[in-house]
């Protein structure tokens, strides 16, 4: 994504920024339940060392976040949005529609997502192979697709426990659920070969084939809050879960990340890319919006400080994976400089 230290303005901006006058003298933000903490840390912080009011930060999921932060421009709309995977074009597309044409990213710095279970059970291994024969709606079975067939880990692999597939996760307006799905399933999905080459030929029928999750029970959808998917895995210990790998920290001593094609979820396997079900977290910022409701600048310089989400930094501590040195100056320069993303570089 290429990005412009400058843009100009339509007049639509101009007209709807100037009614952003300061009726508001609060941040407020939405979004991705895995940033949510992360967030709520830096608000926490920033609202005690500064003479800004804490920003208020609701936890609605990647989707539902992006959803309500394209709603407009004004006191009566949020200001920041966190979200577990990039924005889509579609997405850029219904901001611009209601006069949001000014966004800016900012990459805050990796997470992975794990399949977790308690630990009064036998860690497992999987691959992500594994992964989508046990949860895929339709699956490759002697090389035809079918309706998933199996009703155990025993089923998709003889390596794998005796017990009944069940899988606590997001549901789709999660990023985490987003990023599962093209990490994981997809993953596991195209290491059938007549089904990668279907990828080329149909696009969308691969898509649909690979990220679709089975709804026979197998898989629950737990909601958008992973505390609850957490509580439930202490009891079900039969049951595993997928959440981000802060909440796996966060939780250690109760769980465990399931070893992935020979990784175990880390810190240092997320950071160097060997745990192959990673991903980047982000927000992003309505420029109109800055100037207008009080601190959002200060709250980005906060959020991008080194103390903060740099190495060592107190999110580090909560479970975020610090991006490399050289990114984290990138992405500081370029969030406080509010440099701009261009629709065109979505499409």
């Amino acid at each position: 994504m290429k990005k412009s230290t400058k843009c100009f303005l339509t007049a639509t901006t101009i007209i709807l920024t100037t009614t952003v006058a300061q009726a508001r003298d609060q941040i407020r933000i939405v979004g991705s339940s895995t940033v949510y903490p992360f967030t709520t840390v830096v608000a926490e912080k920033f609202g005690i060392s500064t003479n800004f009011r804490t920003p208020v930060v609701e936890s609605t999921g990647s989707g539902g976040g992006l959803k309500i932060f394209c709603q407009g421009i004004g006191p009566s709309h949020v200001d920041i949005t966190n979200s577990s995977r990039r924005i889509k074009a579609k997405e850029i597309k219904k901001c611009a529609e209601n006069g949001i044409t000014e966004i800016t990213e900012v990459k805050i710095g990796y997470d992975g997502v794990v399949i977790a279970n308690s630990k009064s059970s036998p860690q497992i291994k999987l691959d992500r192979k594994h992964i989508w024969l046990a949860l895929g709606k339709s699956v490759m079975v002697n090389g035809k697709i079918v309706t998933n067939p199996y009703k155990t880990w025993k089923n998709v692999d003889p390596s794998l426990p005796d017990q009944k597939i069940e899988v606590l996760g997001p549901p789709p307006t999660s990023g985490t659920r987003d990023a599962f799905a093209e990490l994981a399933l997809q993953g596991g999905c195209k290491e059938f070969p007549e089904i990668k080459a279907m990828k080329k030929a149909d696009k969308k029928a691969f898509k649909n084939l690979c990220h679709t999750v089975r709804e026979d029970g197998a898989y629950i959808e737990a909601g958008e809050n992973d505390n609850l998917i957490i509580a439930k895995l202490e009891e079900n210990p039969k049951a595993f879960g997928v959440f981000g790998y802060s909440f796996l920290d966060q939780n250690k001593d109760k769980l465990q990340g399931s070893i992935v094609e020979g990784n175990v979820p880390t810190f240092e396997n997320i950071s160097s890319g060997k745990y192959p079900v990673s991903r980047s977290l982000y927000f992003y910022i309505k420029n109109a919006h800055v100037g207008k409701i009080p601190g959002i600048s200060e709250f980005v310089a906060e959020f991008t400080s080194e103390k903060a989400f740099g190495t060592g930094g107190y999110l580090q501590e909560k479970g975020l994976i610090p991006a490399p040195d050289s990114e984290r100056a990138e992405v500081r320069i370029n969030a406080l400089d509010l440099s701009l993303t261009w629709l065109a570089d979505f499409n």
